[in-house]
């Protein structure tokens, strides 16, 4: 079943939050899903902890170096999809993880250090690509993007990406206030209450996009092989 690897050195790039999103969005449409959780900070297994976990999601955490290929290959048995959520260094750990990915996300904000991290990953998927002899196809995410206004910084990172002839998704990540309300009360974004969290809908739209095109990716690649 489809791996999906979230990646990029750099911290609070949004990798565990578009990570959560996508897992949801999935496990929603009826896909078993199960969530490698190889951040430190394990987010993702504080979120399942609180109320609200659809049944179709599974958490691993406790992951190590030694251990995420087998328990990568584990989950691939049992879930129709998994993702996972790597820690924000260029470890041994996030090119193992990597080197058995179907798809690497890598999210980026605005700024010029989110590309030179992002341009790390890159680097890295490239040479996991040479050891395994098969193409690893991967994507860059724009997050917490402006849903009204596309800042200069972004627009300046876009056209870098871009001229390096970087595939970027065509769904980014809008900064929503329901995407920071999923880790501090759970569930899904269809569990938010409209009258205390603001614009949940678009939030909602947003991810469904988001995963719509993950899903196209992933189709496309497996046609192409």
């Amino acid at each position: 079943m489809p791996v999906i690897s979230f990646a990029n050195p750099k911290g609070g790039a949004g990798k565990t939050t578009s990570a959560l999103i996508l897992a949801t969005q999935l496990s929603e449409g009826g896909a078993s899903v199960t969530i490698i959780d190889a951040d430190p900070e394990r987010w993702i297994s504080q979120w399942a902890s609180l109320p609200g976990k659809p049944e179709n999601i599974s958490i691993v955490s406790g992951v190590t170096e030694d251990g995420i290929v087998d328990q990568i290959e584990a989950a691939s048995g049992t879930s129709q999809f998994v993702i996972v959520d790597l820690e924000g260094t260029a470890s041994l750990m996030v090119a193992n993880a990597i080197g058995m990915s179907d798809l690497v996300l890598i999210p980026i904000q605005g700024s010029s250090m989110d590309a030179r991290g992002g341009a790390k990953t890159i680097r890295l998927i490239s040479n996991q690509a040479k050891m395994a002899r098969r193409a690893i196809p991967h994507c860059v995410v724009l997050t917490r993007t402006s849903a009204a206004v596309r800042s200069r910084a972004l627009k300046n990172v876009h056209e870098q990406l871009m001229s390096g002839g970087i595939d970027i998704c065509e769904t980014s990540i809008v900064e929503r206030a329901a995407y920071r309300d999923l880790f501090d009360y759970g569930g899904t974004l269809s569990d938010l209450d409209p009258s205390q969290v603001s614009n949940v809908d678009k939030a909602i739209e947003n991810a469904r996009q988001f995963a719509g095109e993950v899903v196209g990716k992933l189709k496309r690649s497996q046609e192409d092989q």
